[in-house]
């Protein structure tokens, strides 16, 4: 496993930027010009300054609405669902007892075995340090542990891209994050984030307790961006009690603004400031319930025990929720009990 320590990356930047070479200097105009761009409100884009149609696609059995850019499922703005896991129609997940569950490809647990993330990194990738310095944050401050692939098929492959982006949770085989030139690092541990299973904190369920969401001043066609989990069928306690402002998951007051003026503010009419310099204690808190320490097994055949009553888990395809040390699946005719046997889904 590698160890990250970087003390002289600061002269060296400094000594890079007094460079009197015009393509230096244009570079880091350039990569200065992208750095206001994504963090001018905090809000990570994989395609900034583009959109596309709308659409509602299927993922984990739950209806989600994306856009469709450049050959891309993109959700929320930097969330990418992978096309081979994503229906356009609705499909069967759950299966009766005695059916032969077909064969389907992408299947994946959403959570990284072991508490250990597989990772490599593009050696065309500009300023790799951003990618070390957030991984390091993660080791530091949660149960994951971050080991350079040497073979294994499931790893996160950080690239150069257009925005900041990535999947959510593990999705099998190489799932990208891509990085601009002005993504810093505390985009970098946000997209990391998604790639391990956090979803954005202004959607949780309970959110309207908290903010209010001011649609006239959304760009339009972007208000699918601010639904609730609720709204797209989810339900469930969250890992904190209350809204997290600090989140690095949180979206910032002018998310997806078309006019300059707050999307989201306090249910006092105040806007608010997010940060994007470390994972929140409520980041952590997320994290460690979905990673717990002392996790034995694998998410394919879930230790009921590593599993919270009331939170929802991304499990072989299936989006459920525990309850009552069960697990639950919100279909059509309302929550249903299911059981997870070799990998497949049976309802109870």
């Amino acid at each position: 496993m590698r160890k990250f320590k970087f003390l002289f990356v600061l002269p060296v930047l400094g000594i890079l930027a007094c460079s009197e070479d015009p393509i230096a200097e244009n570079q880091e105009s350039a990569e200065e010009s992208q750095k206001n761009l994504f963090n001018q409100n905090l809000t990570e884009v994989a395609y900034p300054d583009q959109s596309g149609p709308t659409s509602q696609v299927y993922f984990a059995g739950q209806k989600l609405p994306v856009e469709e850019i450049k050959n891309a499922y993109v959700y929320q703005g930097d969330i990418i669902f992978p096309k081979n896991m994503v229906n356009l129609q609705p499909k069967k997940v759950v299966y009766q007892e005695g059916d032969t569950p077909q064969k389907s490809t992408g299947r994946t647990s959403g959570l990284w075995p072991e508490n250990t993330v597989y990772y490599q990194l593009d050696s065309n990738l500009s300023n790799q340090e951003r990618v070390y310095d957030a991984i390091e944050h993660w080791e530091k401050n949660t149960p994951l542990q971050f080991v350079e692939r040497s073979g294994e098929s499931d790893y996160i492959y950080f690239t150069s891209g257009a925005g900041c982006a990535s999947y959510i949770g593990k999705i099998g085989g190489r799932q990208e994050i891509t990085l601009a030139r002005g993504c810093s690092t505390g985009n970098t541990i946000h997209e990391i984030g998604h790639a391990v299973g956090l979803w954005h904190e202004q959607s949780r369920v309970d959110r309207d307790k908290h903010v209010n969401i001011l649609y006239e001043n959304i760009e339009n066609g972007r208000e699918h961006n601010f639904e609730t989990y609720e709204e797209m069928g989810y339900d469930g306690e969250e890992f904190t009690t209350n809204l997290d402002f600090n989140s690095i998951m949180m979206y910032s007051s002018y998310s997806f603004s078309k006019n300059g003026q707050p999307t989201i503010v306090r249910n006092n009419g105040s806007s608010y400031s997010v940060q994007r310099n470390k994972l929140s204690s409520g980041d952590v808190k997320g994290i460690e319930s979905m990673y717990p320490s002392t996790s034995v097994g694998t998410p394919e055949e879930p230790v009921e025990e590593n599993y919270i009553n009331g939170e929802h888990y991304t499990l072989s395809g299936l989006t459920v929720l525990r309850y009552n040390d069960s697990w639950y699946y919100g279909s059509m005719f309302g929550w249903r009990k299911v059981k997870l046997v070799r990998d497949n889904w049976y309802w109870v």
